[in-house]
């Protein structure tokens, strides 16, 4: 049983003629008679276990769009069920309207609409749908629960998307439209073509020059069917938010452009995520399930409050890639977490594969080294400037140690990514 508003202001009403006749029969008639209208509304209130709900509706959807869940109610019962319904989610869901108007007629149907817009990546459940019928005097009615299962996956949002176009146009030109004029490991034989002023003399072919009356000139091409293993630590050092978001998401958003640009460069492209224990991995997809597999295993992925085992995440890399690949790991520049976990067992890994860091970089530290004034802000000036000039003798020592370093501010993070590999693979260098 379930009382309205309107019970309250009934039993309200009640108390004026028990002031005007102070007797016991007085108050005892109000109640028998207030007791009579909720037990008679109650009676004529539609059952709820008379309604059948199912859902419908979105299953997934990015992280910071909408999606639509839609309740079906059917009335199989006699009366007509007036009330309210209530579908339940998790806070980080962003349900609106948290609270429908019921009205079923017996025997017909109604489509109820809840619109999530998500907050968090990730599963996003309901909890369970309450309905309140309501009888015909509006003071009382009967209320139950109903558990329906649903579940809408929240994925990246993967706003670098604009970004792609642009590379994939500079990818066409690197991939014959323009041949590339130096000969790397990752480049193979494309054609003979005369020589311009400009080519590299060590590409002139003598033999094809002999045949004709000019010089002749070998052209390379980026090899395709590369192997491209993408590793991101979700160690502590991901949470750490840069700007309006964590620095994982930003890794992310990097790895999902950086993902659809090299599958569309015939590349393959695996993915590991890990900190002390490996969280997700994409191994062996094919180019067309290639990118929403990664998505889907990128949805689950939360920073956890632990270090990086530096040990393990190398010995991963070098059991899952045998051949030579290149292995762009997004991690922080932080020097703790750096010369403890990574730096001693680095060597093992760029011995073998071409080695990119890809770090975000806070802008916040850029604006403090300008503070003056106040007190507070040359002490903030300090502390940034020991911050910056940190994160530089980390770099220089990434760099000596034959890593290839990225280090950007979220809103041009995944494009330094996305041009370090084109950069690559125009040196021949994948």
């Amino acid at each position: 049983m379930a009382l309205t508003g309107r019970a309250s202001l009934l039993a309200l009403a009640g108390v004026l003629p028990v002031v005007l006749l102070p007797y016991g029969v007085t108050l005892l008639a109000v109640l028998v008679l207030l007791v009579a209208a909720i037990a008679a509304d109650v009676l004529l209130a539609a059952p709820v276990s008379s309604l059948q709900l199912a859902r419908s509706g979105a299953v997934t959807c990015r992280l910071g769009e909408e999606a639509e869940v839609r309740l079906s109610v059917v009335n199989t019962g006699t009366r007509a069920a007036r009330g309210l319904l209530r579908d339940a989610w998790v806070p980080s869901a962003g349900t609106r309207p948290r609270v429908h108007r019921l009205d079923v007629p017996p025997g017909e149907r109604r489509v109820l609409t809840t619109v999530l817009r998500p907050t968090r990546r990730g599963d996003r459940r309901p909890d369970r749908v309450t309905v309140r019928t309501i009888g015909p005097l509006g003071i009382a009615g009967r209320q139950g629960r109903h558990e329906l299962p649903w579940r809408v996956r929240v994925q990246p949002p993967f706003t670098s998307r604009t970004f792609l176009p642009e590379r994939l146009a500079r990818l066409r030109q690197l991939d014959g439209l323009a041949a590339a004029r130096v000969r790397g490991q990752g480049t193979e034989f494309d054609a003979l073509r005369d020589y311009v002023d400009g080519d590299d003399v060590r590409s002139i072919d003598w033999r094809a020059t002999a045949r004709r009356s000019g010089l002749v000139v070998r052209t390379w091409r980026p090899e395709r069917d590369r192997r491209v293993l993408l590793v991101i630590d979700t160690s502590r050092t991901s949470a750490g938010r840069v700007g309006d978001m964590p620095r994982l998401d930003a890794a992310l958003d990097a790895a999902l452009l950086l993902t659809a640009l090299a599958s569309r460069a015939g590349d393959r492209v695996d993915l590991l995520a890990m900190d002390r224990e490996l969280r997700a991995a994409v191994e062996g997809a094919r180019r067309g399930e290639l990118l929403p597999r990664i998505v889907d295993a990128m949805c689950q992925l939360e920073p956890a409050l632990v270090e990086s085992d530096g040990r393990r995440m190398v010995s991963e890399i070098l059991r899952r890639a045998r051949r030579r690949s290149l292995v762009v790991l997004f991690t922080s520049l932080d020097a703790a977490a750096l010369e403890s976990g990574l730096l001693p067992v680095l060597g093992s890994l760029t011995s073998r594969h071409t080695v990119v860091l890809a770090a975000v970089g806070d802008p916040r530290v850029e604006e403090m080294t300008r503070g003056r004034g106040e007190i507070s802000a040359v002490y903030g000036a300090a502390a940034a400037e020991r911050a910056r000039e940190e994160r530089r003798r980390m770099t220089a020592l990434l760099r000596r140690r034959g890593v290839e370093v990225v280090d950007a501010p979220p809103d041009t993070f995944a494009p330094a990514v996305a041009d370090r590999y084109l950069s690559l693979k125009q040196a021949g260098r994948l």
